[in-house]
């Protein structure tokens, strides 16, 4: 596996796609988590992640230009809650060929509002009772699910169900089973269990998104990861507990 570096991103090819949109292409690095994506200065549409060992769609620096995201043949179980904060016009998202298991696990991604296709084609998920219902119930903004229009018909039945007894029951018992997360929320434990305190978590994520080079991304996300801060990242700490960042 291949720790996906500010180096790697700088290096990956960029092209202009068909679409004309411009795009990152990082298939094929084994790469088994998606991190220091503020190297990228939010300068792509497209990002290609296929064939990786992702495992979990989260780690998202804010990217207000990203429209579309390539996860094929990954390993993804899980999806990160809160994404709209991260990728708010995310309007594309492939997931074919991954090992997303319940129908709750797709619910983080109700909050997506401009999401209009959505593959999950050869997820376990696919084999479940209602699946198709479920999704076009649970994200209405979708127009195409695994390659195929949503027709009206489909959006009516699938709202006659989940709104009947019966349906409501079936959302109970997929509710249950939901498997949610924090995005970045197994750096963010380590960096607590090392002794930085949510405050000190947040202005370092936030320098992370202002970096101006790809050194400071590096710097700033191994500082996060080890919990060890140098002297001079904070100008000062408050009587009571602020901190500022010293971005000099």
């Amino acid at each position: 596996m291949v720790k996906l570096t500010a180096e790697i991103i700088q290096n990956s090819m960029q092209y202009i796609n068909p679409v004309k949109d411009r795009e990152l292409d990082l298939r094929g690095y084994r790469i088994p988590e998606i991190e220091n994506l503020g190297a990228t200065g939010d300068q792509y549409d497209t990002i290609d992640f296929s064939d990786n060992d992702i495992r979990k769609l989260d780690g998202f620096p804010f990217l207000q230009r990203l429209k579309c995201l390539l996860l094929n043949n990954n390993r993804i179980v899980r999806i990160g809650e809160h994404l709209e904060e991260y990728i708010p016009n995310l309007e594309s998202l492939i997931l074919t060929g991954n090992q997303i298991e319940d129908l709750g696990d797709i619910d983080p991604l109700v909050t997506l509002e401009q999401l209009s296709t959505l593959s999950l084609m050869f997820n376990p998920i696919t084999s479940k009772q209602h699946y198709r219902s479920y999704v076009i119930y649970k994200l209405p903004q979708l127009k195409l699910l695994d390659f195929r229009k949503i027709k009206l018909k489909e959006r009516e039945e699938a709202k006659a169900l989940f709104k009947s007894k019966k349906g409501k029951d079936i959302q109970k018992e997929i509710a249950k089973k939901a498997k949610t997360f924090v995005p970045g929320g197994s750096v963010n434990n380590v960096a607590r269990n090392k002794g930085l305190n949510d405050e000190e978590i947040k202005m370092i994520r936030e320098a992370i998104n202002k970096a101006s080079s790809l050194q400071e991304v590096e710097r700033l996300q191994k500082i996060l990861q080890s919990g060890q801060i140098p002297g001079n990242i904070f100008d000062s700490r408050n009587q009571n507990g602020g901190t500022s960042m010293d971005y000099e």
